[in-house]
């Protein structure tokens, strides 16, 4: 990635914008997802699930993190 030198704050600012139909600016959003999902993926699996009590959904979620590796939230301060 070239590195580029502005004059003030305003031309950075517009060179920040691409267009819409601009083949660069979808393989940018293409290569954000991309890294998105390398340095954060999903942890639960899609869609709506529904459980019987908020227990079995608790449980779900613990059996979810445990296999993303452990990597819930921190509820150790409540």
């Amino acid at each position: 990635m070239p590195v580029e030198r502005f004059r003030s704050f305003e031309e950075a600012r517009e060179a920040l914008w691409g267009e819409p139909g601009d083949p660069a600016y979808l393989r940018q959003i293409a290569w954000l997802w991309a890294f998105a999902a390398r340095v954060a993926p999903r942890r639960y699996p899609r869609g709506v699930h529904r459980y019987e009590s908020i227990d079995a959904a608790n449980r779900a979620r613990e059996e979810w993190d445990l296999i993303a590796g452990g990597k819930g939230p921190d509820t150790s301060s409540q």
